[in-house]
């Protein structure tokens, strides 16, 4: 007889959660870090024309405009130039009313600092440029910028 008792052999310890909160953390700061959040998807081809003296401002008071022939996606829109505000296609009549809706959406200190910005295909006609500035100039957003990619040197 035996003092001791053999205990149950093949017996497995529990599994130890105490470090998979550290894991579960450690995971959301990692996608928090490299997600990128984006604007808006282009619906619209845009191959933006070369400039000499390109300037970058901060996107907090910047709301774009983008005009060109839609993408492949959007054939069925025809092959005339259109203009996408945001994640929508627009007609030159709602380019006024879509500006402001964006201008109400910011804080009140940087709405005088408001600039819109035109990101428009280089071989889409100036007549739509022209229009779009028309409404923006009756919605009273004097401020526009033309991007442009940097020339290679």
């Amino acid at each position: 007889m035996s003092k001791f008792k053999k205990g149950k052999q093949g017996d497995l310890p529990a599994i130890s959660t105490a470090s998979l909160p550290d894991i579960v953390f450690m995971l959301l700061f990692f996608f928090m870090v490299a997600t990128v959040m984006r604007d808006s998807s282009l619906m619209i081809k845009n191959s933006l024309p070369s400039a000499d003296q390109v300037e970058k401002l901060k996107k907090d008071r910047t709301a774009f405009i983008y005009a060109g022939e839609p993408s492949e996606q959007f054939k069925q829109l025809g092959t005339e130039p259109v203009i996408q505000f945001n994640d929508k296609i627009i007609k030159v009549e709602e380019v006024q009313a879509s500006v402001r809706a964006a201008q109400d959406e910011l804080v009140e200190e940087l709405k005088p600092k408001f600039v819109v910005g035109l990101k428009v295909d280089k071989n889409t006609h100036a007549g739509l440029v022209s229009d779009i500035k028309q409404e923006l100039r009756q919605a009273n957003t004097l401020k526009v910028m033309y991007i442009a990619n940097a020339k290679a040197e």
